[in-house]
């Protein structure tokens, strides 16, 4: 991302320039916030950068700082003073770390590692992360994946039981298994597909998963690794909480969440408390303590209205799949990625769902056309394109799905 900025700004020039650059990915706000896949294609930006510089020095350096127990600078350093453009040998740059004298050990380790990666040119970056295991708790089904599946679809039922039987239990990542059985003589192709998007649709994000993924240890070893904390240091975690009436709604048992929504007086005695957001500090007990018990209402969630909505939902998607799969395989496929416009929680999930229903609601006339499956991919890009819909208006508006306007 720097290395972009820098060639945005003309900092850099082929005539003298020499460009050392991380090539590990910290994504822009922008890339984060993007409805859909918003990040920038890093080939692109490593190509302008050699093409731009008159030298360039790239490799994984945040990896080899996460190596060397050190931080991402003298790995930086390291890579400088091999490159060759400043008129100073190793050992000064050396000594000027030993000269310091904080952290001079680690600090040497990195630099080395920095210096070692830029005479040797690109390092690739970190390998791939294996498959989850599945522990002994989930080898019946394992078993099950590995007797009833066929091979090709493996790795992402086993990611897929894994997420679900943390997400809920054991049961429910059962549930997703028998949800994938019908589809199995339809292809590997949209078996695997609809196996993916699955997991992700029945792991909705809701209030629960929240604050049951902010409680955990795991993740507070992990921002104390990110800020690297030390035994004399203490850490505090503010979060940034804005719970909506429809939020509380879909938490409570589906008849009681039904009841608020639709009584005046409730509504009006609870939406005070929903008006502003508030800051919780989960590194106190106070904080802690308020989403632990909201994350420990777990076992309740199918109880919930919300469980109960997405459960619906995800059942008539489903039958679109199958019911296409024989004769209008292409466009079963899409259907099964329009999933990725369900997500998140809020504002977003409710402009998600909406883009969804939309979607759907065009499948009959999508089946008379024999570009159907590509129109549709492309109106899920255009829905994913912005959060207002304008990219989706306009595409709906132009497209004509045999001979008649789509309508809304």
């Amino acid at each position: 991302m720097e290395a972009g900025r820098a060639l945005q700004r003309g900092l850099v020039t082929p005539e003298r320039t020499t460009l050392v650059a991380s090539m590990h990915r910290v994504y822009s706000m922008t890339e984060r916030t993007a409805v859909g896949d918003g990040r920038v294609d890093e080939r692109k930006i490593l190509d302008g950068a050699r093409a731009a510089a008159r030298q360039f020095v790239g490799a994984n350096f945040a990896e080899l700082a996460e190596r060397t127990g050190s931080l991402i600078s003298p790995v930086l350093y390291g890579a400088l003073a091999a490159c060759g453009a400043l008129p100073f040998t190793r050992e000064q740059f050396e000594e000027t770390i030993r000269a310091g004298g904080v952290g001079v050990g680690s600090s040497l380790k990195a630099f080395a590692a920095g210096f070692e990666a830029a005479m040797g040119g690109p390092v690739a970056g970190a390998p791939l992360a294996a498959l989850p295991a599945v522990g002994h708790r989930l080898a019946a089904l394992a078993q099950r994946i590995e007797a009833e599946f066929p091979a090709a679809v493996h790795a992402t039922l086993r990611i897929g039981i894994v997420r679900l039987a943390d997400y809920q239990d054991i049961a429910y990542a059962g549930e997703y298994l028998d949800r994938l059985a019908p589809l199995r003589g339809c292809g590997d192709e949209l078996l695997d597909e609809t196996a993916r998007h699955l997991a992700l649709w029945m792991s909705y994000e809701d209030t629960i998963r929240v604050a049951d993924l902010k409680t955990r240890r795991s993740r507070f070893d992990r921002v104390a690794g990110e800020v690297k904390l030390t035994p004399q240091q203490q850490l505090d975690i503010s979060e940034f909480m804005h719970p909506r009436l429809e939020e509380v709604a879909d938490t409570l048992p589906a008849g009681l969440g039904r009841w608020l929504l639709a009584t005046g007086w409730a509504r009006a005695c609870v939406l005070p408390f929903t008006r502003r957001g508030r800051v919780v500090k989960t590194s106190s007990l106070r904080g802690y303590l308020m989403l632990y018990l909201l994350a420990s209402m777990r076992p309740m969630r199918r109880k919930s209205l919300r469980f109960e909505i997405e459960q619906e939902r995800i059942v008539e998607w489903l039958a679109a799949i199958a019911s296409l799969s024989e004769q209008h395989p292409a466009l079963a496929l899409e259907v099964a990625r329009l999933q990725r416009l369900v997500k998140g929680y809020g504002d977003t999930h409710a402009r998600g769902w909406s883009h969804f229903q939309r979607l759907i609601g065009a499948l009959p006339m999508l089946q008379a056309n024999e570009n159907g499956a590509q129109r549709l991919r492309d109106l899920a890009q255009a829905a994913l394109a912005d959060e207002d819909g304008q990219a989706l208006d306009r595409l709906w508006a132009s497209v004509r799905i045999d001979g008649a306007q789509p309508s809304v």
